[in-house]
């Protein structure tokens, strides 16, 4: 490939790691092709982010912008994953108060492009004030995004519409919203918070803002959904592929050393991993319900606890009635490394795009459950693809069962029916790990960059 222009592209993220990670890995994959990166988040977040690989390093520089004191958030929370939910609103509230010096740095430094999410509704025309090329970045997957052109039109009354596939697709899917998701949008993306704004609105604006759509996603997984894109949003949409994980063997700390002293003791493919990801907090019941489903599937477990529950507690005589077959582990474990161990033979997740994307390389079978209406999307469209199952819920209430978590567990990981999805997962972790595949998809992407830089701004 012809050498092509080196560019300067600033990154602002949502403040959620679940958001912040997956752009941090798409600035390394570009500084790794030679180009300038300006990583803007909070001081907080910024010391958080795992350290910038050597060779790289000057390329990214991380831009550090205090974040605007908001009487209602507790003292030093930065993220998403320091709050209950129902403190969330007050962080974008927060965010929003970001726009002032967002606007100094962009005047100042005049990047080529910068890469946004879905909250900053008021970046675009800071942007094209100053003749910076703008690019949303969905870490959502195609067929959400196709589902969020008709979110953005459709009123509340026309919700539960969507609990079928779009009128629109062609193809053979039964991708849609359940019931208790539709009511779960009208309670936290359709209802202006306390922000102000509601999040239907951060993403309509954002979207229309952009003079180019990057989703974190690739043909051969998405073929169908990312075909209609560009039609719908009359914009380019750039796949920029999966972005899979590395495992680093650079660390070798206490903690690893003790959970995989555990893991070494188990049979190859015997183990079921359990990590619902640093955003989700289960209610009480959802918990039991799950713990109860580990001790009754008689599998032996890995639970990381990775956000510290203090509103929630294990059902009594849990760890002893499971000693010596499953671990509950509170605090951060080295998820790439627990997924890459031989033990493992099955990823319990929350349907999160990178948790998916990570078990799926190293060819572990899945088993999801959702809790926002973007991870019930993830669940199934990957339980399509035959790599794994969704726990089934009440289609009303959104509630499950302990003898569902139970059986779902022993379908995909010890009975004949479930040998399809570990075949499957084999088969497709050689997508997802095609270091030259994925890299291409992230050179195409700069190709866009380079050629739709200055069409209008």
């Amino acid at each position: 490939m012809a050498e092509l222009k080196k560019l300067h592209i600033a990154m602002f993220p949502w403040l959620a790691f679940g958001h912040i990670i997956p752009f941090l890995e798409l600035a390394k994959l570009i500084a790794q092709k030679g180009h300038k990166i300006s990583f803007i988040s909070t001081p907080r977040n910024i010391q958080r982010l795992p350290k910038t690989p050597p060779n790289i390093a000057s390329l990214i520089h991380l831009v550090s912008l205090p974040l605007p004191h908001e009487a209602n958030l507790p003292k030093d929370t930065e993220a998403t994953s320091d709050l209950r939910i129902d403190e969330v609103p007050f962080l974008k509230k927060a965010f929003d108060g970001l726009q002032e010096s967002v606007a100094q740095f962009l005047e100042t430094y005049t990047p080529d492009w910068i890469i946004y999410d879905f909250a900053p509704h008021w970046l675009p025309p800071i942007a094209a004030k100053h003749g910076i090329s703008r690019a949303f970045f969905s870490i959502f997957n195609a067929a959400l995004l196709s589902f969020f052109e008709s979110l953005l039109t459709i009123s509340l009354t026309e919700l539960e519409d969507l609990i079928v596939p779009p009128k629109w697709a062609t193809f053979p899917t039964k991708v849609g919203l359940r019931l208790y998701e539709t009511k779960q949008l009208i309670n936290y993306s359709y209802t202006p918070n306390e922000s102000g704004f509601a999040d239907s609105f951060r993403l309509m604006e954002t979207i229309s803002g952009a003079e180019m759509i990057a989703i974190r996603s690739c043909i051969e997984i998405e073929s169908d959904w990312l075909r209609f894109l560009t039609p719908l949003f009359h914009k380019p949409v750039v796949p920029v592929g999966l972005m899979p994980p590395k495992v680093s063997q650079d660390h070798q700390d206490d903690t690893w050393q003790e959970i995989a002293e555990w893991l070494d003791t188990h049979e190859k493919g015997s183990v079921v991993y359990i990590a619902l990801g640093s955003e989700v907090t289960p209610s009480q019941d959802d918990f039991s319900e799950l713990a109860n489903g580990l001790e009754l599937s008689g599998l032996p477990f890995f639970w990381a606890l990775r956000k510290k529950q203090d509103s929630v507690k294990l059902p009594d005589g849990f760890e002893e009635r499971v000693k010596g077959r499953g671990v509950v582990w509170a605090g951060w474990a080295p998820q790439v490394k627990v997924l890459s161990h031989e033990c493992i033979g099955c990823f319990l997740n929350h349907g999160g795009s990178s948790s998916i994307i990570e078990g799926i390389y190293f060819a572990r079978v899945l088993v999801m459950l959702p809790f926002l209406a973007d991870q019930g999307f993830n669940a199934r469209i990957f339980g399509e693809k035959n790599v794994g199952i969704e726990i089934p819920r009440n289609e009303q209430d959104g509630s499950f069962t302990s003898n569902t978590v139970a059986e779902s567990l022993r379908l995909v990981m010890v009975n004949e029916e479930g040998r399809i999805y570990r075949e499957k997962a084999k088969e497709m972790s050689l997508v997802v790990g095609d270091g030259v595949l994925q890299s291409l998809y992230i050179e195409k992407f700069l190709e866009n960059l380079i050629n739709h830089r200055g069409v209008s701004t």
